[in-house]
């Protein structure tokens, strides 16, 4: 099973090289996992059928109880073959849908494959979250589908809605599978099924949030406006979606959970009246539609309320009636958009209005319609007539809720044979006053998936029985109650066939008063449910700007305030109404005076931040905070902790000191005279309330420190710094999961500098013909010695002619020059000493860093292009290819991240030892070199280039030009 599941997702991965290479030819290529699952379902119909099932099961988050849990048993044997068998036909369609030239055939290909094993997997699921991961998938997926012609705004607008309605039912529904998972104690959903929990309101709850996602993938109404408008869609992505997968998705969850909840008081009315409502509205909207493509939209609609109805009704007559109508529906559903594309593809039209004679050009096409039309009609001998005999039976001996909604059924039958003949009249029949249509042959490849689908709808019409063993299985999970019923394709004359012959007769009548039924259709039809959507989502849009209008002021300060004063409320609430100091140790001041001296000082400096106006000294006594945290940091004995920190200080320091050049010397924001006043209050308030909490949290301990444990643990490794030992092997999954959001933040950070593109040009001396931006606001001195009056001088850096005389430092430019390369070694050492001694990756990465920012500082941008040519992405992402390497190396032993270590001998230096660990903060080195690279050049060079080019002292292309003045 899961090789399967995985085969799809592989596949898909390779459609855009399968296209490029083999055109639309590729589709049979990509046809092969889902025919492979098709066969591989056939394979186990016996086992299946016997009421037996296979299992597959992998402990993906032990410690909660989740696992990766697949089972196949008859109703997931049933959405198989649909998912895989119409998946791979429909895939073949495509192969004479599109061209070679088609735009983004590729992608489409691939997002199409990807959805067929989301589908696989979703109904092979027998974990709740599972399903669920997979559930979102498919809307993922669909999402991409729906919106695949994206240059429309049609499209794109259809896609956004089928994304909105059904990931808001699926967050309900994740919401009620965790309620439901924790009242039954597993998430194994043929254990919850076999023994359901008591209904409670948590459960009745949980059952309402489930059917809310259920409902909303199959467009039950007020769910319902998003399938129409997916007929923006390809017509193959409409075949396969909103026929045979996505849209069965919500049919096949209630058809799942109603063997043990059909029951609970809030199911029946839920499922049973918008089923109804969906059955009739679809249908009764089908009428009026010129568009072949939105009559079977709303048609499929209506019949997805006619399935929710049987497969929530509770009984077993009417689980197998559900699954032999999810059976048909898939076999004259698909079929019909398939042809409805085909009619497009050689008429250029699906207007059913300008459509006239097209029958008589393609009679084996119109005979593959009418043969599906007619088994959605449930005409007999088709497998649509069997289907629906079921559910009428069914029905009828059931409660009395059931028999209202036969009722129900049988009215909307009328309209499904209504809009079956309007659909093959509309698109086949020669229509008085309109000229023949002029059509193009079709291929027997084109007109095959279409036409195989259409024939086992014929022949498993007589030979529904060969069925009754598998979808009996699943419907014998339900309480027998009286005989039960088998399906046949005759069960002689009675009542339900007398329903059947009335439906007929009630659709034929509708449809031959086509024209008063429209004009009446029209006269009394209520606003539609996506001009409602679309009004909820203006007004959505409109509260949401009054709202950030109202809060989003542009002050920062204010929107600190705020922050500090909503923590302070919910704060001071918990520890009045708690009292949670009650028995606490007293704390401790300090361990020695000079903690407090320096907690002292480090106070001062963060309160007169309040106070100042120009940024520079804000900036000077922030970064003094920082430096004071450190001296705590080692005053307490923590070196590790005080390197990091003073290296991040640093470079914090230097790069909003680059920032300032482009900003006011004075902050810009007026405050009143008692805002300030309140300031400082304000920040003790803040200070002493999150002291307390740290006070509280830290006295109402009751295990025993881990600190202990940990440094036997290292010890027991040979190994010495219990801080390096925790970042990259104990907790490493800690450390890659923040060296990745430190990437994604650096990255999406420098891009905002770069508007358009993260390389803007060579940073080649030779692009500049004036000073630098270094040197751009000084003054030229006449005193100085020109041309052959000054001594030769050496050049101690790789770019210092790029520099103006007076604006160059020796004495920076000697010591840049000569404590570059040590500091890089000092960086090195940092990174392989962290096993014993203050060190690792993060502040190695910082101090070479650092040494980097050295050079940009004494020679400006060329000088740091001249340090570092390589472009900061490399180090970044090769940073986290090592990291996430070595993590999934320990995949070799069994688990992610598990350690290796490599003892040898060297002949000069002796033995020596190489762990994975090393490896691995290797690859934290080489982030965060990359990341404080990418920034310096972003926020240094990148805004002395702006500068230079306002000045105009940049080639007019970035190349180089001779000329210009003193450098």
């Amino acid at each position: 099973m899961i090789a399967l599941i995985v085969a799809h997702f592989a596949l898909a991965a390779c459609a855009g090289p399968l296209v490029h290479r083999l055109g639309r030819r590729a589709f049979v290529v990509l046809a092969l996992p889902p025919a492979a699952a098709t066969v591989w379902a056939f394979t186990r119909w016996d086992t299946v059928a016997s009421s037996g099932a296979d299992t597959w099961s992998w402990q993906w988050i032990p410690d909660y109880g989740v696992a990766l849990d697949l089972r196949l048993d008859a109703l997931a044997e049933l959405m198989v073959l649909l998912a895989a068998g119409v998946g791979a036909l429909v895939l073949l369609y495509c192969a004479s849908y599109f061209t070679d030239d088609t735009p983004q055939l590729g992608r489409f290909a691939g997002n199409l494959l990807a959805f067929a094993g989301a589908m696989l997997a979703l109904v092979l699921a027998d974990d709740l979250i599972t399903l669920y991961v997979f559930w979102e998938l498919t809307t993922v997926f669909s999402y991409l589908l729906i919106g695949h012609g994206s240059e429309h705004r049609h499209s794109r607008r259809s896609a956004l809605q089928a994304l909105v309605v059904t990931t808001f039912g699926g967050l309900a529904m994740l919401v009620g599978f965790l309620i439901l998972g924790q009242a039954a104690g597993t998430y194994r959903i043929s254990a919850i099924v076999a023994d359901p929990p008591e209904t409670t309101l948590a459960v009745s709850v949980a059952l309402v949030l489930v059917l809310c996602g259920a409902l909303s993938k199959s467009a039950i109404w007020p769910f319902s406006m998003w399938l129409p408008n997916a007929m923006a869609a390809p017509t193959p992505v409409s075949a396969y979606l909103h026929a045979a997968a996505m849209v069965k998705a919500g049919v096949y969850l209630v058809a799942r959970l109603a063997p043990a909840f059909a029951d609970v008081p809030v199911w029946k009315p839920v499922v049973l009246v918008l089923g109804g409502a969906t059955m009739l509205l679809g249908g009764w909207r089908a009428l009026r539609l010129n568009d072949l493509k939105l009559v079977l939209a709303y048609g499929t609609v209506s019949q997805l309320g006619f399935l929710t109805l049987l497969a929530g009704a509770g009984n077993r007559n009417a689980a197998l009636a559900a699954a032999a109508m999810i059976l048909g529906h898939a076999l004259f559903k698909a079929p019909l958009f398939l042809v409805t594309g085909i009619v497009d593809h050689a008429a250029g039209t699906r207007d059913l209005r300008k459509l006239s004679g097209v029958g008589r050009s393609l009679p084996y096409v119109a005979g593959v319609a009418a043969l599906a039309a007619a088994s959605m009609a449930a005409l007999p001998p088709l497998l649509g007539f069997a289907a629906k005999e079921a559910a009428f039976e069914a029905l009828l001996h059931g409660s009395a809720a059931d028999r209202w909604a036969l009722a129900v059924v049988v009215a909307g039958s009328a309209l499904t044979t209504a809009y079956s003949l309007r659909f093959v009249w509309g698109a086949f029949a020669r229509k008085p006053g309109v000229p023949d249509t002029p059509v193009h042959r079709v291929g027997w490849a084109f007109l095959a998936p279409p036409a195989l689908l259409a024939v086992l709808g014929l022949v498993l019409g007589p030979g529904v029985g060969w069925t009754d063993r598998l979808l009996g299985a699943y419907a014998d999970t339900f309480p027998a109650d009286g005989k039960p019923y088998h399906l046949a394709l005759w069960h002689g004359f009675g009542l339900a066939l007398l329903l059947s012959a009335l439906a007929w007769a009630a659709g034929t009548v509708l449809f031959l008063g086509r024209a008063r039924v429209t004009r009446l259709s029209r006269r009394i039809a209520w606003p539609t449910a996506d001009s409602v959507f679309g009004h909820l989502l203006l007004g959505q849009e409109r509260l949401a700007l009054q709202v950030t209008g109202f809060i989003q002021r542009g002050s920062l300060s204010v929107y600190l305030a705020t922050t500090l004063l909503v923590m302070l409320a919910g704060q001071l609430a918990v520890l009045v109404i708690d009292t949670p100091w009650d028995g606490a140790v007293r704390p401790r001041l300090w361990d020695n005076p000079l903690q407090g001296a320096v907690a002292a000082l480090t106070c001062a400096a963060a309160l007169l931040c309040l106070t100042v106006r120009r940024r520079m000294k804000a900036v000077v006594l922030a970064g003094l905070t920082g430096y004071g945290a450190a001296l705590l940091f080692v005053v307490q004995g923590a070196p590790d902790l005080a390197l990091t920190q003073f290296c991040v200080e640093t470079v914090s320091m230097i790069v909003f000191v680059l920032v300032l050049r482009r900003m006011p010397v004075h902050f810009q924001e007026t405050v009143s005279t008692w805002r300030r006043a309140a300031r400082i209050p304000m920040a003790l308030a803040a200070a002493a309330t999150i002291g307390v909490g740290m006070w509280v949290a830290a006295a109402a301990r009751t295990a025993e420190p881990a600190g202990a444990a940990m440094v036997r643990e290292v010890a027991d490794h040979g190994l010495k710094d219990v801080v390096a030992t925790i970042l990259v092997d104990l907790r490493a999954w800690d450390t890659m999961g923040e060296s990745a959001v430190l990437a994604a933040a650096a990255i999406g950070v420098t891009s905002l500098i770069y508007l358009h593109r993260r390389s803007e040009g060579t940073m080649v001396q030779e692009e500049l013909r004036g000073r630098t931006a270094w040197s751009l606001s000084a003054q030229h001195s006449s005193r100085l010695p020109q041309g052959d009056e000054a001594a030769p001088e050496r050049s101690w850096l790789a770019a210092g002619a790029t520099l103006a005389p007076e604006h160059r430092s020796i004495v920076f430019e000697v010591v840049a020059r000569l404590l570059f390369h040590p500091i890089l070694v000092l960086s090195v050492y940092l990174l392989f000493c962290a096993e014993s001694l203050p060190g690792g990756g993060f502040v190695a990465g910082l101090v070479a860093g650092l040494a980097l920012i050295t050079r940009y500082l004494a020679g400006g941008r060329f000088e740091l292009a001249e340090a570092a040519p390589l472009q900061p992405g490399l180090f970044t992402g090769l940073g986290l290819f090592i990291s996430t390497g070595v993590g999934l190396l320990g995949l070799a032993d069994g688990t992610v991240l598990h350690a290796f270590t490599y003892y040898g001998q060297l002949p000069v230096f002796g033995k020596y030892h190489l762990g994975t660990p090393v490896l691995f903060d290797f690859g934290v080195y080489l982030l965060v070199l990359g990341v404080v690279l990418d920034i310096v050049r972003a926020l240094g060079a990148k805004i002395d280039r702006q500068i230079e080019r306002a000045a105009g002292v940049l080639t007019p292309e970035g190349g180089p030009e001779a000329g210009g003045g003193p450098r």
